[in-house]
């Protein structure tokens, strides 16, 4: 099967795919919000989150870069980027 017989929903990682490819090929887990942040930095749509903070100084982490370079080697892996 080559690449253009993919469908856009086959060719679209889950989370815990994407979650799964990083833990194995880069032995190290991330969580969904640093999987959000890059897919949202890199213009993927990605939904509304539902555990809102209703503290308004909560503080957010953000991906450190290590993380952020596995996902985008995950996203460039099923052809999302």
């Amino acid at each position: 099967m080559d690449d253009m017989d993919l469908t856009s929903a086959e060719s679209k990682a889950t989370y815990k795919q994407i979650q799964n490819y990083v833990l194995e090929k880069f032995g190290f887990k991330v969580s969904t919000l640093y999987i959000a942040q890059v897919k949202k930095k890199h213009g993927i749509e990605v939904r509304e989150h539902y555990n809102i903070s209703k503290n308004e100084n909560h503080k957010v982490p953000q991906c450190p870069i290590e993380k952020e370079e596995a996902i985008l080697d995950v996203l460039k892996y099923y052809k999302m980027i």
